[in-house]
């Protein structure tokens, strides 16, 4: 009894010491993990791809894992892909994802690796661009795996690479994303005990931020098809104007959150995004075409705004002697993204040791939407965000512009939270098994 008490004694205090040697070799390491970093991204930022098309983009991540000795499975998503690093001692499964597609945007930065691409979108030429930052996150999570895999001899437990294409939606008709990979089995493979993920946007340089609870909002899509008469512009009186019902439903959709849900309670976000009709400027079409999105943080007020949209949209049109029908996820949807309230409360320290002190907790949630919510509903998920700024620049352009700028300076927080929340979840997993 008392040879195996002294075993269990020595297990407890070993373990926590392995893990610690992790944030000290990163320390001794993270010149060198870095410069690889840097080129990845920059080779990413150059070559992006869209939703689904992620194809140079797999392979070029396939190649990093196999150069690391790690085994690439494709066989998740549409272009994701999955490896896993094996720690040298007993552990959990910890899970890190990034995501890996880019956006139809034309790059407006003028850098020696700014994106060129063109290709073909909604019929579209478009150019394409990572305005939102996914080349950081598949940069920065190849820099976490390559330290990673180079010191199995510290790592507690296993880590399962997830590098998950389509957060931004799959085409019309196609699915992707986390819901795809799931629905693929990706955790009945292995299921992780905790993920982690994080995103970069336009905060101050290496400020980690990260929001307990509702994080960012729920997000889906809706489309609303109004048929009218077609007729010859000078003799509006001969047809029914689809557009100047479309003009209608539009503006009015915007009094369901300033008059319609209860303010003190609810938040919500209703945007119109595309509006499609016409051909000619002296015909008045036949149809018309509203395309926007629902945000919110309660699904509840889900139901009620998609009520009213097709209360709105159904009677307007009418007014107009037009007809209109409302289709929902027609893109899918993504869920509320919850961080886990107990790895908010234990972990928020270890990201502010990460980010040296440049951290806080936000009081409100993002209305973005993020599909690692769908990864977090399966198991407790710790999503956080990563300030790219230039160091001497507060105010720089936000995700999803041509000119989104990531200081590739900034991406060593990224790896060091990475690491850190990996060193310190798995010898609080090895003490709490204990």
């Amino acid at each position: 009894m008392r040879i195996i008490l002294t075993a269990a004694i020595s297990l407890l205090i070993a373990l926590p010491g392995v893990s610690s040697e992790l944030i000290s070799a990163l320390d001794q390491d993270l010149n060198g993990v870095m410069t690889k970093v840097v080129d990845w991204r920059r080779h990413f930022h150059q070559y992006p791809e869209l939703s689904n098309r992620e194809y140079k983009t797999q392979k070029s991540i396939v190649e990093a894992l196999t150069q690391m000795g790690l085994e690439p499975n494709t066989d998740f998503g549409t272009t994701g892909v999955v490896a896993f690093i094996r720690g040298q001692n007993a552990g959990p499964l910890i899970a890190l994802r990034a995501d890996i597609d880019g956006l139809p945007v034309s790059e407006q930065l003028n850098l020696p690796f700014s994106s060129k691409e063109i290709t073909q979108y909604q019929g579209n030429d478009v150019g394409v661009m990572h305005a939102c930052g996914h080349d950081a996150h598949i940069a920065i999570l190849l820099g976490a795996a390559s330290f990673l895999s180079q010191n199995t001899d510290k790592l507690n437990g296993d880590i399962m690479l997830i590098f998950q294409p389509a957060e931004e939606g799959a085409p019309a008709g196609e699915d992707g994303g986390a819901e795809l990979m799931l629905k693929e089995g990706l955790f009945e493979l292995e299921k992780p005990d905790a993920i982690f993920g994080l995103h970069v946007f336009n905060e101050s340089h290496g400020t980690i931020m990260l929001k307990p609870g509702p994080a960012m909002a729920s997000a889906e899509a809706f489309r609303i098809n109004i048929e009218g008469k077609q007729t010859h512009g000078s003799r509006p009186w001969e047809g029914a104007d689809p557009i100047v019902a479309a003009f209608n439903i539009g503006t009015t959709l915007q009094t369901i959150v300033s008059r319609r849900l209860n303010l003190l309670d609810s938040q919500a976000v209703i945007s119109v995004g595309i509006m499609k009709a016409g051909t000619r400027n002296n015909i008045i079409p036949q149809t018309a075409m509203l395309e926007g999105t629902i945000r919110t943080f309660k699904d509840s007020y889900a139901d009620q705004i998609r009520d009213e949209i097709k209360l709105i949209a159904e009677n307007i049109a009418a007014a107009h002697h037009a007809s209109a029908t409302v289709d929902f996820k027609i893109y899918g949807g993504y869920p509320v993204t919850f961080n886990d309230l107990d790895l908010s409360k234990k972990y928020g320290p270890v990201l502010k040791r990460a980010a040296d002190g440049n951290y806080y907790e936000a009081l409100v949630p993002r209305t973005g939407a993020e599909d690692f919510s769908f990864f977090a509903q399966q198991v407790p998920g710790l999503f956080f965000f990563l300030g790219v700024n230039p160091a001497d620049s507060d105010e720089m352009p936000t995700n999803h512009s041509p000119y989104f700028y990531v200081d590739d300076d900034a991406l060593d927080t990224g790896v060091k939270a990475f690491v850190n929340l990996v060193s310190e979840y798995s010898a609080d997993f090895n003490n709490s098994a204990n």
